[in-house]
């Protein structure tokens, strides 16, 4: 059964896009930590982040520091944080938060966005990309 993220991937299910390549795709969190919190996911569904093979996981790493580097770029914050848990959604995802202090890395408070915030940050970091 595909994944909520293979439904996105598809265009079944509307996204704030980042960034795309053929193998991978970086979209805003629509129930972010903080203000630019991004998912970067493979294109190809896969549970567990240590059952990828060698080149998509290593794809995947290189996708997500150029996100990364694109999140820094257009919000302000002390640090990039990066984390891959997976129990959320069974699609290798590697989230991207921007860091103001260690309790936006711990999934416990979260950013209220608009639609007109989430569009207008999803377009500066795919500028920034």
């Amino acid at each position: 059964m595909a994944t909520i993220f293979s439904k996105i991937i598809s265009g079944d299910i509307p996204s704030y896009k980042v960034a795309e390549t053929d193998e991978f795709l970086a979209f805003l969190d629509i129930n972010p930590n903080t203000k630019g919190h991004t998912l970067c996911i493979p294109k190809k569904e896969v549970n567990n982040l240590l059952d990828l093979d060698e080149d998509t996981y290593n794809g995947l790493m290189s996708f997500s520091r150029k996100v990364g580097l694109a999140i820094r770029k257009t919000i302000d914050c002390k640090r990039i944080g990066m984390t891959v848990i997976g129990l959320e959604v069974p699609h290798v995802h590697v989230h991207l938060i921007p860091l103001h202090s260690m309790n936006d890395a711990r999934f416990t408070t979260k950013a209220s966005l608009t639609k007109k915030e989430f569009e207008v940050i999803a377009k500066a970091i795919s500028d920034n990309f």
